[in-house]
């Protein structure tokens, strides 16, 4: 008898997404794109003044999806180096749309957004990244950080000048030295990371991160089966600690659901 031809796996996920504008600010500049049907997750965070930050983070989640629908229809999108190509490229031309649509208008000076975008198929995920909105793996009750902030105190820390205890309260923080819409060339970090049952993405803005620790994080993670639930406690969570800046958290959860 022959080996038996594998079986393939069925999987779904079960997203949720709650974008608060938190306690000091007047205005929402973060942006998110929840699209479980297309498995496509968007979060951005705007900047560049009150138009500007409005305009770019906006672009993101609806220029975006459009540019890698396109992309899909160009290449043989099963490949993951492939996926990773459209990611790349579509992050670069969005990021040319920004600076073009600056141009010479009034308010929009200084336009510009981060991005932190998990685009799922079968059992992995496409990644990327630029600025300081950040992407973790939650696995077998462990937080891992999948992106690493585009920030001069990132910067320092690497190199050695400042300590991760100090980083946090750096008068450099949130400057950024990659992000969309900048000046120059635009380099996106993508990767693809494997999935397996019972991961959860969390996509989140700086309103989280500078506001509670990586340990915390973890441990509302653990504690909020549901996405929504988890969602809610981690925004919660942020407020009570100050709440200094918009607040943006997508919890994405994979699903294994059959063999076929």
């Amino acid at each position: 008898m022959g080996s038996p031809e594998p079986r393939s796996v069925s999987w779904s996920v079960r997203a949720a997404c709650v974008s608060d504008v938190g306690r000091r600010r007047q205005q929402q500049q973060d942006r998110f794109l929840l699209d479980p049907e297309h498995k496509l997750f968007i979060v951005s965070d705007g900047m560049g003044g009150r138009q500007a930050g409005d305009v770019a983070a906006q672009s993101v989640v609806t220029v975006l999806p459009a540019l890698l629908e396109r992309g899909l229809e160009r290449a043989n999108a099963a490949e993951t180096k492939a996926r990773e190509r459209i990611l790349y490229g579509s992050i670069v031309e969005l990021s040319q749309h920004l600076r073009a649509e600056s141009t010479g208008r009034v308010g929009l000076h200084g336009l510009g957004a981060t991005v932190v975008v998990a685009w799922l198929s079968d059992a992995q995920a496409s990644l990327a990244h630029l600025g300081d909105s950040r992407l973790y793996l939650f696995r077998a009750d462990r937080l891992l950080p999948l992106t690493e902030d585009h920030s001069v105190v990132t910067l320092l820390r690497q190199r050695g000048e400042i300590t991760p205890e100090e980083e946090r309260m750096h008068p450099a923080r949130g400057q950024l030295t990659r992000y969309v819409g900048m000046d120059g060339e635009v380099a996106p970090v993508v990767q693809t990371v494997p999935l397996l049952a019972g991961d959860r993405l969390l996509l989140c803005t700086d309103g989280l991160t500078s506001m509670i620790s990586d340990q915390q994080i973890a441990q509302k993670l653990r504690t909020s089966p549901h996405a929504e639930v988890a969602c809610q406690a981690l925004v919660h969570a942020a407020n009570t600690a100050g709440g200094k800046d918009n607040i943006t958290v997508l919890v994405v959860d994979c699903i294994k659901d059959q063999c076929l």
